[in-house]
């Protein structure tokens, strides 16, 4: 089980140094960034900052999408990252939900995100690609023969946006500590990968999700956001598939029954004023919360569920505690 931790743009940069320091050293080997710049700060200026304070930690948005940024701008930073990074980046990336729904915009079509990728890909790689209206191929002079092949890892929950995760990805990102819908969802991106000929045995699946090390009634309160988030997302299945499809899971498809609607101004945030429909049962089973022990055991069964990464959204107040917790007495049960 590898851990990590992620960032809203919010966090002070002096504090975004200390605290990746810190996480470094108590065992943390991923540092992720929320990339929505309308609600907070650019992330990747954030994260080549925190770069410079690491030597072993990867870094990478959780997530970006094919809509903000022209994909040879995305792909040129993402090959600079990993050079002055020394190959320590990955690529979260996903349809796209609070970076264009606050203006306004829908997310991508999965046959965009699909293609998005493969550009990527290609351009990181120092391979030339065409893409969009531009009349020629375009190629990066500035890439060294071979490139850098970084792990993209994409975001879903869909039963076809799950294929595509399968199809095109070499990672899962699910925003939910389940462990039962974790397998679930995971189960048909596999498959979606099997049938398009990959070999899975090396798939990655990532668990991102609030944790707090405390009493748990406090970890509820600082966490009740996160399932309002997620119900986004499951709100688009509800409305692409109904209520009734068997394609989800039903614990995922019913929490959000009584859902009036989500403020995108307080994305993430426990100010949202739509949080009302969320029960601590949710709270529980979205998040990880308790004791370190509690933590410990529930993490093996998301590891037994076939998660490989447990991704904290370290957002929730005391964080260096938090990360002392883990490194103190979580993640060596681990290791």
């Amino acid at each position: 089980m590898e851990f990590g931790i992620c960032f809203k743009g919010f966090v002070e940069p002096e504090r975004a140094r200390a605290l990746v320091r810190q996480a470094e050293n108590a065992g943390f080997t991923y540092c992720w960034f929320y990339d929505s710049h309308i609600l907070w700060r650019e992330s990747f200026i954030a994260m080549a900052m925190c770069m410079e304070h690491t030597t072993r930690m990867r870094f990478g948005p959780c997530v970006t999408n094919p809509n903000t940024r022209d994909w040879s701008v995305a792909a040129s930073m993402f090959a600079s990252l990993a050079k002055q990074s020394g190959g320590r980046f990955d690529i979260g990336v996903g349809r796209g939900d609070s970076a264009v729904r606050v203006m306004g915009l829908k997310p991508a079509p999965l046959a965009r995100l699909a293609e998005f990728t493969d550009v990527v890909r290609k351009l990181c790689s120092g391979q030339e690609a065409q893409y969009g209206e531009c009349p020629a191929p375009v190629q990066f002079s500035w890439v060294p023969e071979g490139g850098w092949e970084m792990p993209i890892w994409v975001a879903a929950y869909g039963p076809k946006a799950l294929a595509t995760a399968g199809e095109v990805g070499d990672g899962l990102i699910l925003q939910i500590a389940d462990p039962g819908i974790c397998k679930w969802l995971s189960d048909q991106a596999k498959e979606g990968g099997v049938a398009a000929g990959k070999d899975m045995s090396g798939y990655r699946v990532m668990s991102a999700a609030p944790a707090h090390t405390g009493p748990i009634e406090e970890g509820r309160e600082k966490t009740r956001w996160f399932p309002a988030m997620v119900g986004n997302h499951v709100a688009d299945i509800v409305e692409k598939y109904g209520k009734d499809t068997d394609l989800m899971p039903p614990s995922l498809l019913s929490y959000i029954e009584k859902r009036r609607g989500y403020d995108y101004s307080k994305h993430g945030q426990s100010d949202n004023p739509f949080l009302d429909f969320i029960t601590d049962d949710i709270v529980d089973s979205f998040a990880v919360l308790g004791p370190p022990e509690a933590h410990i055991e529930k993490l093996h069964t998301l590891k037994a569920a076939g998660v490989t990464q447990f991704n904290i959204y370290l957002d929730n107040g005391d964080e260096e505690k938090i990360i002392a917790d883990y490194g103190n007495i979580v993640i060596p049960a681990f290791n």
